[in-house]
């Protein structure tokens, strides 16, 4: 007899102020099964997460359409407390433990055991003591589950990352009413012998009728313990099948899959394909959330290279690193000189540039005049645009008119629309924003631009004007750009190469023609244990 459905999701689709990011999605987990929901950052998982678990932000931007039945019934999950009351259960990629209290007590917060003293059985139920040896019972119980053999009356503030993300497993284990588990990538932050202990309690688990939604981008994850697969890219379903139908290839190929529009460049010659401007020993990158752990890459004369990866595995970190935003060590040459690191100012000296990802946080002065977020950073490094005071060397005054006529250039040639140099940046759209970002950089005269997330936040139209600037200072100035980007799309629509990162190391470099089975097996960390077994 086939088991019936836990969660039945039907034609549901989202949108953020125009924006679909989910396009009649249909899921169906069964009960006491292990779910895996795969696919590549902006796939549209996390938007379809916060929808089952009623996370505000889903209705404070206009709810969204289609059907949602739990446990056989319609139900409208309006806030996390409705979510835990039908018995859903989430376990997010952020920890949500308070770092003073013990392991039972953050397993029990919010469900404390209470038993009657000697007062409150005279004054009242409000005065029950806590029940610490049941509590604690309970906990050692859920622990046990996962195969935890620790004292649960430690307080969580210094454990290990592993041992939390156990007890916050722990935590939703407890409850008495869980049918669904969701976990949100619960191995990222594991050691493989601690994702191993994981994914055998997730047996034990759905073993006693709790069912799991596991999302992962380890593919080897979902083949050890998922019992079917639903594949989600560009906010659509593209593809469900069951273990047995399953492969890593066949998984890889739906998550990337798309297709992609090459612009037709002009090939290189032999020689200036073996120019190598910059080359990359053994860098290492203390980024939060992105570290490099040891990045290996030789960088070609006049390239666009494209750098891409999942989201925290350390593409970001190499531009931020190189160029002296966060501390980083290891070698980079330049034209066989080495740089000095953790030094910005030394990096642009080297004729290296900068448009960071973060652009109204890092990248612009938002209530500043497009001229002067334009001229500043080579009014600062290089001197430019500043000119003598009363004609005494020495004393410097910028060069108002300077910066005007070489602003309006920039204006013109980039294509920023805009009321005039003076207007303030804040008021530009995003897809200007990010070609003021540009202009600064290009003001700086670099021979090497990094660029990280160029398209991030700003419309399809946008998108393909800065796609095309940064094709055109390739082609026209000779300029070699190694663009950082989650979008494999456009990485393979504009580069030459694409070195792709994973666990902060160089899982590989892959032909922008190369095969999605390919692309989908570097994303996830899965290339080169994927060729050994070939071989």
């Amino acid at each position: 007899m086939e088991a019936r459905n836990i969660l039945q999701m039907t034609n549901i689709e989202k949108d953020y102020f125009g924006n679909k990011v989910l396009k009649g999605i249909n899921l169906n987990v069964k009960a006491g099964e292990i779910h895996a929901l795969v696919g590549e950052n902006g796939a549209g998982k996390s938007t379809l997460m916060n929808i089952i678990f009623g996370m505000p932000v889903i209705h404070s931007t206009g709810g969204f359409s289609g059907e949602v039945i739990f446990d056989g019934e319609k139900v409208e999950i309006k806030s996390p407390n409705d979510a835990m009351k039908f018995g859903i259960g989430m376990v997010h990629q952020e920890f949500m433990l308070l770092p003073g209290f013990t392991i039972t007590e953050n397993i029990k917060l919010n469900r404390e055991i209470t038993k009657h003293n000697p007062i409150s059985r005279i004054l009242g139920p409000a005065l029950k003591s806590l029940d610490i040896d049941k509590m604690r019972s309970d906990s050692k119980k859920a622990l046990d589950t996962l195969g935890m053999n620790i004292d649960d009356w430690l307080p969580v503030a210094g454990m290990p990352v592993g041992y939390m993300q156990f007890i916050e497993i722990a935590r939703e284990i407890d409850k008495e009413n869980i049918k669904l588990l969701v976990f949100d990538e619960p191995t990222a932050v594991l050691t493989e012998s601690e994702a191993d202990k994981l994914l055998d309690a997730m047996k034990t688990i759905t073993a006693r009728g709790i069912s799991i939604l596991f999302i992962t981008h380890r593919l080897d994850e979902v083949m050890a313990v998922a019992d079917s697969i639903t594949v989600m890219r560009d906010g659509e379903q593209v593809d469900f099948m069951t273990n047995a139908e399953a492969t890593v290839e066949k998984i890889a190929q739906a998550m990337v899959g798309r297709k992609v529009d090459r612009i037709v460049k002009t090939v290189k010659d032999e020689n200036e394909q073996h120019d190598i401007i910059l080359s990359i020993k053994n860098l290492k990158v203390d980024m939060p959330g992105e570290k490099v752990n040891g990045i290996d890459l030789e960088i070609k004369r006049g390239e666009i290279i494209g750098i891409g990866g999942l989201a925290g595995q350390g593409k970001i970190g190499i531009a931020n690193g190189i160029m002296g935003l966060h501390n980083a060590i290891g070698e980079v040459y330049k034209n066989g000189e080495l740089l000095e690191l953790n030094n910005p100012k030394k990096a642009y000296e080297r004729k290296l540039a900068f448009v960071s990802e973060d652009r109204r946080g890092v990248g612009l002065l938002l209530d500043t005049s497009i001229e002067t977020n334009i001229a500043i950073t080579s009014m600062q490094l290089q001197g430019k645009f500043l000119k003598p005071l009363l004609g005494i060397k020495g004393l410097e005054m910028k060069d108002e008119k300077g910066i005007r006529q070489w602003a309006l250039g920039m204006i013109k040639d980039l294509d920023i629309r805009c009321v005039g140099p003076t207007q303030f940046t804040r008021r530009l759209s995003g897809g200007n924003q990010q070609k003021v970002c540009i202009a600064r950089a290009l003001t700086m005269e670099p021979d090497i631009l990094f660029v990280s997330e160029p398209t991030r936040g700003i419309d399809i139209g946008a998108k393909k004007l800065v796609l095309d600037l940064l094709i055109k200072l390739n082609k026209e100035f000779g300029m070699t750009i190694i663009m950082t980007s989650s979008e494999l799309g456009e990485l393979r629509s504009i580069c030459d190469r694409i070195a792709i990162v994973y666990g902060g190391k160089l899982e590989g470099i892959l032909d922008p023609t190369d095969s999605d089975v390919n692309f989908g097996l570097m994303m996830a960390g899965e290339y080169s244990a994927h060729k050994k077994e070939v071989i």
